[in-house]
């Protein structure tokens, strides 16, 4: 518990400060918003950039010293070593659209590594966070990855199939899908989520950038699971991601021929 004990001030403020933005956020989509296409064709709402500005300037207040990183152009070096990782909205597609899984993830990185995560879905009314050597928790609650021990009886959440990036992946994936019990896809983050709570097993994302997986990738090791890239590194700046169980961990490194 010594790990939980040295980032509880920061894990405290993520959880708040997620919170809040999350609320925020409801706010403004039920007063009427219209997306904007960015020039890598995902969308944005004036409510990620109204998301990042209050985020970021209760980092720049609490944690003065610390850099950081925003989806929406915030970018700090510090000078502590550790810098914040933000994604003012994960899922605009799913905000725009009314769907419930958008979330607001926030994570700190000490030393190039995610030590503290927080995944806020406020319209689920889940809060998700873990933090290094501390577990995983939703609402409270501690987690743990799935005991299940075979493809066959997993459920795999592949996004982004749609994408240019995801063709290099497309016959694994499909085989993948094809052996296992049941395939669902909640866009991302949620997906990464459950599999760390136990409620799926296997999670692909052929495109992701580090403020995607910042916060899942502590949440998701610390109930328990593994995650790697693509190319079999466990780092987040890869573009790629996979998420699972650790009794399909092989089974999921050859699927994807990672050696």
């Amino acid at each position: 518990m010594k790990k939980t004990m040295t980032y509880q001030k920061e894990l405290d403020f993520a959880r708040r400060m997620a919170e809040l933005a999350g609320g925020n956020a409801a706010r403004i989509r039920a007063a009427g918003i219209t997306a904007e296409t960015k020039s890598d064709d995902s969308p944005v709402t004036v409510a990620d950039r109204e998301n990042e500005r209050l985020i970021r300037e209760a980092i720049e207040k609490q944690f003065p010293l610390d850099g950081l990183l925003g989806e929406e152009g915030s970018s700090k070096t510090g000078s502590s070593g550790r810098r914040w990782i933000i994604d003012p909205i994960d899922g605009t597609r799913d905000f725009v659209r009314g769907n419930r899984f958008w979330c607001v993830l926030i994570a700190l990185e000490e030393s190039g590594e995610p030590v503290a995560g927080v995944a806020c879905f406020p319209m689920l009314d889940e809060m998700y966070w873990g933090v290094r050597g501390g577990g995983s928790y939703r609402n409270g609650e501690r987690l743990h990855v799935s005991a299940v021990d075979s493809i066959d009886r997993s459920s795999f959440c592949p996004n982004g199939l749609h994408l240019a990036a995801a063709r290099p992946y497309l016959d694994r994936v499909t085989a993948l899908m094809q052996r296992s019990w049941s395939v669902r896809a909640y866009g991302g983050a949620l997906d990464g989520c459950l599999v760390a709570s136990g409620k799926a097993e296997i999670w692909f994302e052929p495109k992701v950038e580090v403020w995607d997986l910042a916060p899942l990738k502590v949440i998701l090791e610390e109930a328990g699971g593994e995650f790697f890239a693509a190319d079999g590194s466990r780092r987040i700046d890869r573009g790629t991601a996979i998420g699972c169980a650790p009794g399909v961990g092989a089974a999921v490194r050859a699927a994807f021929a990672i050696t």
